[in-house]
């Protein structure tokens, strides 16, 4: 059967199982999009610009499991792109991103929306491919989705020429070729394996003070029920990196939330006291370790991760174990045996008593602790969570009651604001029945605001809480601490209305200042169906505490803003 590359494109999108692509179409994609309106299977879903096409595309993959694809046209339509792909790479999130090109014949002219979009991305993709005929497509797209999904996860680019878009090109029905097993994305030598978790259990059984620091990785794996059995068997406490917060039910009672930065200083000393690390998906990176050298100073490391790349880089592990986060704490939980620690059970209680994480004016609605603490109470228990990136991260990550770290998304290695409202649109598509409840500040809503435009017309039950302060918050509260208070570039001098912006797109506001019972109208808006904004006014020299200085030990964390 001939078809058109552009065409084949499509067919094989179909025949992957690919429903939900996102994007925005331009000169150099029009073939494709031609292509695509052919599709009975396909909904595509028009972003408002190429980053926040991207981020919709996140929230699919992290929902699904599976790689989330989104479609840009060349030039202008790729470097919008290149935000959304870096973040998915530093977060291990499988995308397929497919982007148009110039005609090969204007290749290397300074075409019209012209960029090398290879050497552009090459070094925040896990495999970028240039298509010079139709005829390799077959393999490419097969190629890219298993590089996506398989071992650890990560974003690829396809960039077609539009000419290999329209080219004639003979192909029979495509048939699906089955991703590999992640478990088995690597070799593995068995005999090896065993040995190594057979040094592992020595180790866990002969430690007094062990702790388990996990992180991204162990979400990817869907190995957090394991991880519970293993703890549970072993009285193992348990920190958990941002990216895989609700690993453990937030209110377990070794469950000691966030290292490092912004983590309670009694999770931070106790780490400092371990006599082993068991880190698993974990890439010890400095928002978590502080400096380097004084993380769990003292302790025998066992590190587990599916990228042997993270071996050492940080800090030199006693046991590196290349794996997939299941198949180790199956291979951990057979073999170590059930154990009670009760002095180091005790002082862990104590430590949290000594040192508990502050979370002040918790009851009052209209402040940061407060505002996550009353959401976490009236959401309903399947809620996705999402957040963009600052100030209000931080008091989400500490306060909210994570009890499944499937369904919470945040920008970790990248930091990306302007995050947080499309992949709630993203998660949404992947689920509609969920509730999604996108945390945001105002300098965050205002770096991808366009999207609600998207949400709107979708009609997603998507909920954004503004906490909003009208400053770049955490920019604010560093030039505090640590830059003499000198305050430039981090107050905004007029702010913004974001409650009329909301109702210019469509999507209906509620300004929890101008409200006489603003916990109802909460409880009414989480409620009821459809997207809708709320505004909660934060005061500007409001902190998130405690707070580690970059480069300085987590034993330094700042815990006063005075």
């Amino acid at each position: 059967m001939q078809t058109t590359g552009a065409a084949l494109i499509i067919a094989l999108l179909e025949q992957r199982g690919v429903r939900l692509v996102a994007g925005i179409p331009g000169g150099t994609l029009l073939p494709l999009y031609e292509a695509l309106g052919r599709s009975s299977l396909i909904r595509h879903v028009l972003a408002r610009h190429e980053q926040g096409a991207g981020f919709i595309a996140h929230g699919i993959a992290r929902l699904s499991g599976k790689a989330g694809v989104c479609f840009a046209t060349s030039g202008p339509g790729v470097t919008n792109l290149v935000t959304a792909i870096a973040d998915a790479k530093l977060d291990s999130v499988p995308l397929v991103c497919i982007t148009g090109q110039v005609p090969k014949a204007l290749i290397g002219t300074d075409a019209f929306q012209e960029v090398a979009t290879l050497d552009i991305v090459r070094s925040i993709t896990k495999k970028a491919y240039f298509v010079r005929r139709a005829e390799e497509l077959v393999h490419v797209i097969d190629d890219a989705f298993q590089t996506a999904e398989t071992g650890r996860p990560g974003p690829v680019l396809i960039d077609v020429p539009k000419d290999v878009q329209t080219q004639p090109v003979w192909a029979s029905t495509p048939s699906c070729v089955a991703a590999s097993d992640k478990n088995n994305a690597h070799r593995r030598d068995e005999s090896h394996l065993a040995a190594q978790y057979s040094r592992a259990a020595q180790l866990i059984a002969q430690a007094e003070r062990p702790l388990v620091y996990v992180g991204g990785g162990i979400v990817k794996a869907c190995a957090h029920p394991l991880l519970r059995q293993l703890i549970d068997n072993t009285s193992m406490p348990v920190t958990t990196t941002l990216m895989a917060l609700g690993a453990l039910p937030y209110d377990h009672e070794l469950n000691l939330g966030m290292p490092g930065m912004h983590g309670a200083v009694f999770t931070n000393r106790l780490i400092e006291e371990c006599d082993l690390l068991l880190a698993i998906g974990a890439r010890f990176d400095d928002r978590a370790t502080g400096k380097a050298d004084a993380f769990a100073p003292r302790a025998k490391i066992i590190h587990i991760d599916i990228d042997p790349r993270e071996f050492g880089k940080i800090k030199a592990p006693t046991l590196a174990i290349q794996d997939d986060s299941h198949h180790a704490l199956l291979e951990l939980c057979k073999r170590v045996e059930p154990r009670s620690r009760p002095n180091w059970i005790s002082r862990i209680a104590h430590m949290r008593c000594a040192h508990p994480l502050a979370t002040p004016n918790i009851e009052e609605l209209c402040s940061p602790y407060g505002i996550v603490r009353a959401v976490g109470h009236l959401a309903p228990s399947n809620s996705i969570i999402t957040t963009d990136v600052g100030q209000h991260q931080m008091w989400v990550a500490q306060t909210f009651p994570f009890r499944d770290p499937q369904r919470w998304l945040t920008s970790g290695g990248l930091g990306t604001m302007g995050f947080g409202l499309p992949a709630a649109i993203g998660a949404a598509l992947a689920e509609p029945g969920a509730t999604v409840i996108c945390f945001t500040g105002d300098g965050s809503l205002a770096m991808n605001v366009q999207e609600l435009a998207t949400l709107a017309e979708l009609g997603l039950n998507v909920k954004i809480v503004l906490l909003d302060n009208a400053a770049l918050g955490l920019v604010r509260q560093q030039q505090h601490l640590f830059y003499s208070r000198s305050y430039v570039a981090s107050l905004y001098a007029q702010s913004t209305r974001f409650t009329a912006v909301a109702e210019a797109f469509g999507v209906a506001s509620h300004d929890l200042s101008s409200i006489g019972a603003p916990e109802r109208l909460l409880r009414e808006v989480l409620k009821s169906p459809g997207p809708a904004l709320i505004r909660v006014p934060i005061r500007a020299h409001e902190v998130v505490l405690p707070m580690v200085a970059p480069g300085c030990a987590n034993l330094e964390a700042l815990v006063s803003a005075e």
